[in-house]
Order: C-alpha cells, then structure tokens, then sequence
C-alpha cells in the first residue's frame, strides 16, 4: 500500500483498489522487475508526499518523467542535485529570472524547495522506460493523475494551475472551480519556448493570485 504521510492517503485510499490501478500497478512489477524504469519505485509518488493536498498553492504539469539514467526523482521538470538541468528546466529558469529577478541559473536542478513550499509538481504519467519517452503512457497512470487534478479543482482554497503545452491544457476540462486559475502557455521546451512561454510571467502571475486570496506567496528560489 503506498502511503504519503499526508492528507492524500485518505484521498487516494480507494483509488488504489480500482480495477484500472491493479492492472497498472501488475505493468509496473513487470517493468521495474525486467527493464530499468525512472524514476526509482520509492520516488514515484514525491510529487504527492512532498505537497499535501491542502498545502497545495500551484499545480505545474509535466508529461512524464525524464528518461536518462539518474534525472528523474518523482518531481515533473525536477533533477537531482548534480545532474546538469534539461532545457526544459533551464528555460523554466531563464523565465523565472526574466519574471521575478530571482537567479536560480548555474546552481542544480532540484525542485523540491517548491514543492515542500506548495508547488504540485506533478507528470501525467508517473514512470518512464529509460530511453524512451511516454513509453508508459496508456498504461493507467492518466486516470490516476486526473483524478488527482479533479480533487484538487474541488478543493475551495484558491489555487493556481500553470499548463504549458498542448498535453497540460488538454487538463483545462477538468477544472470549472471559479475560486481557482488557469494560466496556459506554450511548453518550456526548446522546441516551444518561443512560442508564447518566455514571456508568459507566469510566476508573477501566480503570486499576484495567491497575494489577491490572501494565501502566501510561492518563493521561486531554489536555494
């Protein structure tokens, strides 16, 4: 039984006897027993454990988890201190800095400062076969992180979700809560950063809506 030390246990304590989640989690034995799988089996759910439900003040989306040996540790975006940080992550950076003036470039790439001060930092799919990006998506894990988005879109404590890329907003339909806010842009990537995420000031942003509900503000600092 996986346990979070949070509010999320009693949250998500039926959601693991549905039928979908034994299926996937009968994959994920067969997987983590004859392929290398990221991140590591007690890692998968740090998203969770690290931001409990009522804590929460921002969801950030990811798509899955990086699949190079030793990146990822169960944070969407995040790596391991002494890892080199993507691009992805390093764009995330250049914008903070362009946003707010905080200079988190040539540190690390650890994320887990937010996420212990509120930031979600949650994939769509939770593992990865190393080498092969989305290779477990369809297998469960969609279902499972939805119905975490649909938790929180009921939750009245003011949030903000930030969805970067076409596979994020595509989450837009699962939350219709006026008391929280939807910032979209394009993906963080090298690929699309360009096209509307340097720019987007979305962490500003972000602040502004907590400061407005008198929820404290996210300190995009990685120190």
């Amino acid at each position: 039984m996986v346990e979070f030390d949070n509010e999320w246990d009693e949250l998500l304590k039926d959601e693991f006897k549905k039928d979908y989640y034994l299926k996937l989690r009968q994959f994920l034995i067969q997987e983590y027993n004859t392929r290398r799988i990221f991140p590591g089996m007690y890692d998968i759910f740090n998203a969770l454990k690290y931001t409990s439900y009522s804590d929460v003040k921002a969801v950030i989306i990811g798509q899955d988890p990086y699949h190079g040996l030793g990146q990822a540790h169960g944070l969407c975006f995040s790596v391991k201190k002494g890892v080199t940080p993507p691009p992805s992550l390093v764009n995330i950076f250049k914008e903070i800095k362009s946003d707010t003036g905080i200079d988190n470039t040539g540190k690390h790439g650890e994320l887990t400062n937010w996420a212990k001060s509120g930031v979600l930092l949650l994939n769509n799919v939770l593992t990865v076969r190393e080498g092969a990006a989305n290779s477990h998506k369809g297998a469960g894990w969609e279902e499972f992180t939805d119905n975490i988005i649909k938790l929180l879109n009921e939750r009245e404590k003011p949030m903000v979700f930030l969805l970067w890329g076409a596979n994020a907003r595509a989450k837009t339909k699962l939350i219709d809560n006026p008391n929280h806010l939807i910032l979209t842009c394009a993906h963080p990537s090298p690929l699309s950063a360009y096209n509307g995420f340097f720019g987007c000031r979305h962490f500003s942003k972000t602040n502004d809506f907590l400061r407005q509900n008198g929820i404290s503000e996210i300190n995009w600092s990685i120190d």
